[in-house]
């Protein structure tokens, strides 16, 4: 599996016609502005690459063809709100754990829209040893241990917010923080039959037993997913965290949840913690999570997915 990134395109404002709501003035000009204070020297956009295909915002990396940066764009009534969390949640990652993160610049919020800064990494092809690069770099996250499970804000999973409010028991937070709002969330978006909902419902009670050996409270990523980590010649650098102290099995059962991985990814892992033999039996249980959330915004797309998972603990 490997990276093709656009090329980059040449930008002039005086000649120009831009095929992304980035390159509009209004938001250009106070990115530039945001960039040369950052740097201490003027910064002005002359090439670009759209990035909208790798993000779930409109998105891109701006250069000046010495300097480059990555910018994504919100229009969400808590744009700032999310970004400023994101942003917080990278600096604690890098602070606690040393792992590598673009450098944060800043975010631009103007009316409706709100614009997050961040130096751009240059992304290399991945083989073996980038693979085992993201492994090690996930468990240098979880070596790192709190007093209980959650934090002390909020963050958000994607769109969603996640209530991080501190528990001390692991099966009590999976299911008060995270599987009953998304159920909550798929049953209010009317994509929840009633059968699918008990079954759920029978599941999240049969948690205590469910969920293994107790764990330590460790920090997480929160979003592992393969595409969250940017692999480059430094190393894996870790961009779009939904950070929390919870249980380590759950980022593990995230970076492969869209796409099959290659084992390195783990091997690299297990250079540096072991995994439990009981992860893969659980696997499924913490995907959970996830796919009630895309079921909340999908719908029955991925019903069989969820319902696939949830029938394999009853």
């Amino acid at each position: 599996m490997s990276l093709s990134f656009p090329d980059y395109q040449d930008f002039d404002p005086q000649n120009s016609s831009p095929l992304i709501p980035l390159l509009d003035d209004s938001l250009r000009i106070p990115i530039e502005q945001l960039v040369s204070e950052h740097i201490g020297q003027r910064w002005n956009i002359k090439q670009f690459r759209d990035m909208r295909d790798f993000s779930s915002h409109p998105s891109a990396i701006f250069s000046n063809g010495m300097y480059s940066v990555f910018v994504k764009l919100s229009q969400a009534a808590n744009g700032l709100e999310q970004f400023e969390l994101e942003l917080k949640g990278l600096q604690l990652l890098s602070e606690l754990s040393g792992v590598l993160i673009p450098t944060p610049i800043g975010n631009v919020a103007l009316e409706g829209r709100v614009v997050m800064v961040v130096e751009a990494v240059t992304a290399v092809e991945r083989t073996s040893k980038q693979w085992r690069e993201i492994g090690q770099t996930l468990a240098r996250i979880h070596r790192t241990k709190g007093p209980q499970y959650g934090l002390d804000s909020h963050c958000y999973f994607g769109p969603f917010y996640q209530d991080n409010r501190p528990l001390s028991d692991w099966a009590t937070f999976y299911a008060e923080r995270r599987l009953w709002p998304r159920l909550m969330g798929a049953i209010n978006a009317g994509n929840m039959p009633t059968t699918a909902i008990k079954q759920v419902e029978k599941l999240i009670a049969r948690l205590p037993q469910l969920c293994g050996p107790e764990v330590e409270p460790t920090l997480l990523h929160g979003d592992a997913q393969h595409h969250n980590f940017v692999s480059t010649a430094e190393g894996a650098v870790v961009i779009d965290p939904a950070v929390y102290y919870g249980h380590p099995e759950i980022d593990l059962a995230y970076v492969d949840y869209f796409h099959p991985m290659p084992e390195d990814v783990f091997l690299g892992y297990q250079e540096e913690l072991p995994i439990d033999s009981g992860f893969y039996e659980r696997r499924d249980l913490w995907r959970v999570y996830g796919y009630l959330a895309a079921v909340e915004v999908e719908g029955t797309p991925y019903l069989g997915k969820l319902l696939d998972a949830v029938q394999k603990y009853l």
